[in-house]
């Protein structure tokens, strides 16, 4: 026999001490474990060679802003690498070494080997617009740190105003653990499909059905019945019941067992699924072939613009796993930093005053509602809530009396009456009424003038008396317009009842309205529940500020509601601050514009307004948004040469920024 093997195996048996030779299967098997042992071997010397990389820093994630940069011309933070050199050998001459290799004759040739530069920014400015910010940040993860058995998980961290937000996470995975994880999945799967969810198919049902039929025909006529059925009808000859049947006849070490694999299912998915897949929070989670080439992910950001936001950083760290054990973790990469301008930080923060008119004279209201007698006008303090009505008004008088700087000067007493009994009668009655009103304070006041009681109406005379308001009595004849009202929110009269009623107002004359409404079934409850109602004594009292000869002047007082507009603008609102800034059209309404990108209504608010460096400046801006670079390079120096201070401002705008680099205007030399 041939053995086509590198080694072979002897088998000695002790019991007669021959030699055996192994048969060309065993041999087989024998080659493929050797093979799988040497293969496991070489995987794990590589992994650690892999991972000896890692911690010597020879492969490291780059973390950079997200947009390409030019090469700078000059590096001055670098030395150029020379490609010969210059040293001096023992007897004084200059030798010249070149980088050289032996080409295919054995000739030295010189050499060099061009090294790839890559720039990585760590710093950007990005501008605030629409009240979000974009951060765009790139994730370089170099060929050597990936492997078909590992799978990387990058945590990027996001640190501004003192706060470190968690982004979503990163995941690269090979495509020997991708095969794993699925593999794991897989055995999950395959064991969860062991598991009988309907315990009635534990049942053996034909030997159970054999049973009932013989010893329980009556449950067993209930087959295909889902009505109640009584426990008597269910026992069998030998008072057997159909659920001691049932139970007899399942098969409980089955239902024990499968009741097992649910309560193991857990476990089971942890010992099979070491490394689960990921679903929140998770921003990329791809499967990569060993190509040798970087791998680079442009990672965008939007964050909403906070008060006080000027700088945003960008942390990453991370780790490496292998079979859902972490075996490296990924040390922290030089954060990326973003430095944030904001429109609104050109706000003008002035204050805006608002002219308010303020007049010598005032007037003050108020009613009460006084009872009277049917046709009378005498005052009785004792009918209805009279006494505390006029306890009220008493009380006004001596509030209005005090009022700082203020005298009373009159007060006109206006009565009005209910619509029963003729206008004409009704009118002259509500006269007396407001008459007798007013007589009644005045006697009261009087009253408390001769008890010598100090009230302070009027500055006293030169007497030392002091002088009572007068009294005005008025008359207002019907109250309808006040019945109007009361009709309209009343909940008892019906929808029908009120249109019959607004039918009846149409009327003209007030005597011929009076008597179509009595004829109405609904008349009795307007003339006991409304009609009192509509019997009110109306004060007003006219007041004037001492010491004040004009009849108005005029003042400032600060514009609150501006002042709001402006603290929306500086927290980034821009359109709730346009609500608001809207009708002012000024520089902080062009700015609400600018902020919400609408460029045109922006410029024409500031060609409206005088030029200032500041709008010289968002004009520049906005011009460059719209093409219009010459008026934008025209009006960014003319802001620059008013205020300096905007040369530096214009490397925070990315529209200026774009300007300055097109141009390459050095303003600094001359400003």
């Amino acid at each position: 026999m041939n053995y086509h093997f590198s080694f072979f195996m002897i088998v000695c048996c002790p019991g007669c001490r021959t030699v055996v030779l192994p048969g060309e299967k065993m041999l087989r098997k024998m080659k493929k474990t050797i093979l799988l042992i040497v293969l496991v071997l070489c995987a794990s010397c590589s992994t650690q060679n892999k991972l000896s990389k890692l911690r010597s820093g020879s492969a490291e994630v780059d973390l950079s802003v997200g947009k390409e940069l030019p090469v700078p011309k000059t590096l001055s933070d670098t030395v150029a690498a020379r490609d010969t050199l210059t040293v001096s050998g023992e007897d004084g001459r200059e030798l010249f070494i070149l980088k050289a290799v032996r080409d295919e004759d054995g000739e030295m040739v010189a050499t060099d080997v061009i090294d790839a530069a890559v720039v990585s920014a760590r710093f950007s400015n990005v501008a605030e617009r629409e009240g979000k910010v974009r951060l765009s940040f790139r994730i370089r993860v170099p060929a050597a740190m990936r492997d078909s058995r590992w799978q990387l998980r990058f945590y990027p961290r996001l640190c501004l105003l003192g706060d470190t937000l968690e982004l979503d996470k990163l995941i690269i995975t090979g495509p020997s653990y991708r095969k794993a994880q699925l593999r794991g999945y897989q055995q999950y799967e395959n064991f969860l499909s062991r598991i009988i969810p309907d315990t009635a198919s534990f049942l053996r049902r034909r030997e159970l059905e054999i049973f009932l039929k013989r010893n329980i025909p009556d449950f067993y006529a209930f087959r295909q019945d889902s009505s109640f059925v009584s426990d008597s009808q269910v026992l069998g000859a030998f008072g057997v019941s159909g659920e001691e049947a049932v139970q007899h006849y399942t098969d409980h070490f089955s239902k024990w067992w499968n009741d097992r694999r649910k309560k193991m299912s857990d476990r089971v998915f942890r010992r099979y699924v070491k490394s689960p897949m990921l679903k929140d929070g998770v921003r990329l989670d791809t499967v990569l072939q060993d190509s040798g080439e970087d791998f680079i992910y442009d990672y965008l950001q939007i964050v909403d613009a906070r008060p006080g936001l000027r700088k945003a950083e960008v942390l990453l760290s991370g780790e490496i796993l292998e079979t859902g054990k972490r075996i490296y973790s990924i040390p922290d990469c030089e954060p990326v930093v973003f430095y944030i301008s904001s429109l609104s930080s050109l706000r003008e923060n002035r204050e805006r005053f608002l002219l308010k008119v303020i007049e010598r004279r005032v007037e003050l209201n108020t009613a009460c509602y006084v009872v009277f007698e049917t046709g009378s006008s005498r005052v009785d303090e004792t009918l209805g809530d009279n006494a505390a009505e006029i306890g009220r008004i008493k009380e006004n008088l001596a509030e209005v009396s005090a009022f700082e700087g203020f005298e009373l000067d009159s007060v006109v007493v206006r009565a009005s009456a209910s619509p029963e009994g003729e206008s004409r009668a009704n009118q002259r009655l509500s006269e007396l009424r407001g008459r007798s009103i007013s007589e009644y304070l005045d006697n009261y006041l009087d009253s408390l003038r001769r008890s010598e009681i100090r009230i302070s109406l009027a500055p006293a005379d030169s007497a030392g008396a002091c002088d009572l308001p007068p009294f005005i009595s008025r008359s207002d004849g019907e109250n309808w317009a006040m019945l109007d009202r009361l009709v309209s929110a009343d909940t008892l009269l019906t929808e029908t009842e009120k249109g019959e009623y607004l039918a009846i107002r149409e009327t003209p004359d007030c005597d011929q309205r009076e008597r179509k409404l009595s004829r109405t079934p609904f008349y009795r409850y307007l003339r006991e529940h409304l009609y009192p109602r509509l019997r009110t004594v109306r004060f007003d009292f006219h007041l004037h500020r001492k010491d004040m000869a004009k009849d108005t002047i005029v003042t400032t007082v600060p514009d609150t509601l501006y002042r709001r507009g402006v603290q929306l603008l500086q927290d980034g609102d821009y359109r709730g601050a346009l609500e608001i800034l809207l009708p002012y059209s000024d520089f902080n309404t062009a700015l609400c514009f600018a902020g919400l990108e609408r460029n045109a209504s922006a410029l024409a608010v500031l060609e409206g307004l005088k030029p200032t460096p500041s709008s010289e400046y968002l004009k520049a801006l906005l011009y460059s948004r719209t093409g219009e670079l010459e008026k934008a390079v025209v009006c960014y120096v003319n802001a620059c040469s008013q205020d300096p201070a905007y040369i530096h401002r214009g490397n925070l705008d990315p529209e200026i920024s774009a300007l300055l680099t097109q141009y390459e205007l050095p303003l600094s030399e001359y400003y």
